[in-house]
């Protein structure tokens, strides 16, 4: 690959920007406010949801890592999905990773507008959402070096907060700093003194389900870097055994240290829990370290997501299977269209934010959910297909092959499966599953209708 090549992107990301890539992409707002509703509905045993449902995303990890490793190219699952599933699977696959894109950035940038509104309240909201989809388009206008060590940064402040949350929960129940609030006891016993450590039973595990597998959603950037990824065949292996592990680590161990500090029905009830933590060591300034925080969190998701989403569409315009501008690069070796594109998306998306009550966030966490599944499911099944297909010499060849193969990708396909029930037997998500069957059917109909028919007249052009 020339850099000279004017549809070829340039390999400048390194080992620690995947990895940061995929930490700033999927710790964020899933960790820092929708981890309280995950522990109301299953209490303390919501350790367990997020163990098990950490479990089956690594080997969708693992799935999409030996594809990746075999193949590193850019559009990454959406372009294996079309070559062993078909080019309709590819279509579909890849345009529904966009749209997860756009819904998670959709509420991550009018959240960054409400955070911005506690230092600034009398700044109209729009303002902040203006300037920070233009800031996070001009970062991915940039040099795909200069954008992965901006979200190697961002990504480090985040982390690093939460290790000193961490830290600081296990001072506080070890070495009795702080004080608790309603008389409580700091202690692992608050795990299982409330109603057990599992007070709602198996039906509250379930019910977390979903909440559980959005805050994962974003980790499989790990494989649209493969086409940008120096030397990949070492960086991508390195990046998957070691990311996902960390993160089930950060969610177990932050989830475990708030529980232990309070009775699990109070996280949530003052706001963040990270802010619980904070006022429970007496930092007057609380609110403020978590707004410095979660803004970090914020913009360090959105430049991932749309980083994400820009190489998926600039894989598919390669493919035939999005307007060809879209594989257009700047000189930088940056796919300046897609960015656009994402940008003007936001724009549309804040403002129909505005037209409807709040409460729409759960409905966008659904969505985004039922988006980030389907991905999964697909990755994991295009794994199965890749494999059947190939000889028994050609699997011995591959460099970063799936642990407990069948067994493991089954099992965890079956899983993904199973997420789709929970959110269509639960009556606050029935309506993600609506609106993901629609836009699957909608996505159907535009293939038959606008790519297949330039695809049969390239093949009768060619065959000339």
């Amino acid at each position: 690959m020339t850099s000279q090549n004017a549809t070829d992107l340039k390999r400048g990301l390194s080992a620690r920007h995947i990895r940061f890539m995929a930490l700033g992409s999927a710790i964020g707002t899933g960790l820092f406010y929708g981890s309280a509703s995950a522990i109301q509905l299953a209490g303390p045993a919501v350790l367990l949801v997020y163990i098990i449902a950490g479990a089956a995303v690594y080997m969708v990890m693992r799935a999409l890592g030996e594809m990746a490793v075999r193949n590193p190219v850019s559009g990454s699952f959406g372009e294996y999905a079309t070559t062993y599933l078909g080019p309709l699977a590819g279509f579909v696959l890849g345009w529904t990773y966009a749209f997860e894109m756009v819904i998670v950035c959709l509420a991550d940038v009018t959240a960054f507008g409400i955070y911005m509104g506690f230092w600034f309240p009398e700044v109209p909201r729009w303002i902040w959402v203006l300037g920070i989809v233009f800031l996070i388009g001009a970062l991915n206008l940039c040099s795909v070096k200069v954008f992965g060590e901006t979200e190697f940064w961002l990504s480090l402040l985040k982390v690093g907060a939460i290790i000193a949350m961490i830290l600081a929960g296990f001072g506080i129940m070890l070495f009795g700093l702080g004080s608790v609030s309603g008389g409580g006891v700091s202690s692992v016993s608050n795990l299982w003194a409330y109603g057990g450590f599992m007070p709602n039973g198996i039906g509250g595990l379930v019910a977390s389900l979903a909440v559980v597998m959005f805050a994962f959603g974003g980790i499989e950037i790990i494989g649209i870097t493969a086409g940008e990824a120096r030397n990949p065949e070492r960086v991508i292996p390195r990046a998957i055994n070691a990311v996902p592990l960390r993160i089930l680590l950060f969610y177990v161990l932050t989830l475990f240290v708030l529980m232990s500090l309070y009775p699990w029905q109070q996280i949530g009830s003052q706001g963040s829990p990270f802010v619980q933590i904070f006022d429970h060591l007496g930092i007057s300034s609380a609110a403020t370290v978590l707004n410095i925080v979660v803004i970090t969190a914020a913009v360090s998701a959105i430049n991932s997501d749309i980083f994400g989403a820009g190489r998926m569409m600039y894989g598919l315009a390669k493919q035939g299977q999005a307007p060809k501008g879209f594989a257009q690069l700047s000189a930088q070796g940056v796919p300046w269209m897609t960015v656009l594109v994402m940008g003007v998306a936001l724009l549309c998306g804040v403002v129909l934010n505005y037209l409807i009550p709040e409460n729409v966030f759960l409905l966008i966490a659904s969505i985004a959910t039922f988006a980030t599944v389907w991905v999964w499911l697909m990755i994991l099944v295009t794994q199965i297909a890749m494999r059947r297909s190939m000889s028994a010499e050609e699997v011995t060849q591959l460099k970063f092959p799936v642990p407990f193969w069948p067994v493991a990708p089954i099992v965890a396909t079956l899983f993904m499966v199973f997420v789709f029930g929970v959110l269509g037997y639960f009556p606050d998500s029935q309506a993600a599953l609506v609106v993901g069957a629609v836009w699957i059917g909608l996505l159907v109909v535009a293939y038959w209708v606008w790519v297949k028919p330039k695809q049969n007249l390239r093949k009768a052009t060619s065959n000339r």
